[in-house]
């Protein structure tokens, strides 16, 4: 994984920026309380962990990539950036009262590992917050009538909720809650389906860029075509009809909130 983010990491900034709302949603999930300390895993280029520290809350931010890293610490260098993973956070037992997981659980080596690992490092009644999408989701999406291709090779890398919730509960966690999110117009941060309301934003090559699927799991000549034919059908209009075909109550990203239990 660190191979693939260093890749890409020189642009990331550029496109895959904290959005407003995501920022807010993960601030009420987590409920963090002045003075406490925090885990950002797989933060990135720290753009979620930097908007945070922002509004007074103590962060840690952890990636297994040097390059991701190297930006955030420009961005915020009061921040504690560390080089690890899930599976090997190098913190100490019952050390932060609460972890965020934007957009990286797809990324780990071992879910029962990773769980384990941040189970172990969060205090007793600490949150987590896990942001994601599920298979079952990214089914929904109608970038797979373009890039068939690259849409499964995404799906096949995520996790079903119900492996999620197997990990986290036999790692020691109580799922409280889920929470569906439906991608916004106005959407800041550049994944994925950042355009499924805005078709165009796919003919952005840094966009592009910032998304891992068309980065480091699209075939050129899928996307190149896929693109061509997405032109012709936003063109003719049927690109609304096609859209349409794929609304759906699944929700586009899940929020998955956890807690450890006290003793």
């Amino acid at each position: 994984m660190e191979v693939k983010y260093d890749k890409i990491g020189t642009g990331y900034n550029l496109t895959r920026k904290a959005d407003k709302y995501l920022t807010a949603q993960l601030l009420h999930h987590l409920k963090p309380v002045k003075g406490g300390k925090y885990l950002d895993i797989g933060c990135g280029t720290g753009n979620y962990t930097n908007e945070l520290q922002k509004k007074g809350f103590q962060f840690i931010g952890i990636d297994p990539s040097i390059e991701m890293l190297e930006k955030a610490k420009l961005k915020n260098n009061k921040i504690d950036w560390r080089i690890g993973s899930a599976e090997n956070i190098g913190l100490p037992q019952n050390f932060v009262n609460g972890i965020i997981g934007s957009l990286t659980i797809h990324h780990w080596t071992n879910l029962n590992s990773g769980f384990t690992e941040l189970h172990k490092v969060l205090k007793p009644n600490g949150r987590m917050v896990i942001f994601t999408a599920t298979p079952e989701q990214m089914k929904g999406y109608w970038l797979n009538h373009y890039f068939p291709k690259m849409l499964a090779a995404s799906i096949i890398q995520m996790p079903t909720f119900e492996k999620v919730k197997k990990a986290m509960k036999d790692s020691g966690f109580e799922i409280l809650q889920t929470e569906k999110y439906f991608i916004k117009p106005d959407l800041e941060d550049k994944f994925l389906y950042c355009g499924k309301q805005n078709p165009e934003l796919y003919f952005n090559d840094q966009i592009r860029h910032g998304i891992s699927s068309f980065s480091s799991l699209a075939n050129r000549t899928e996307v190149e075509q896929g693109l061509s034919k997405l032109r012709k059908d936003i063109d003719t209009k049927k690109i609304n009809e096609l859209m349409r075909s794929y609304e759906n109550d699944l929700g586009d990203y899940l929020y998955i909130i956890g807690k450890k239990a006290s003793k």
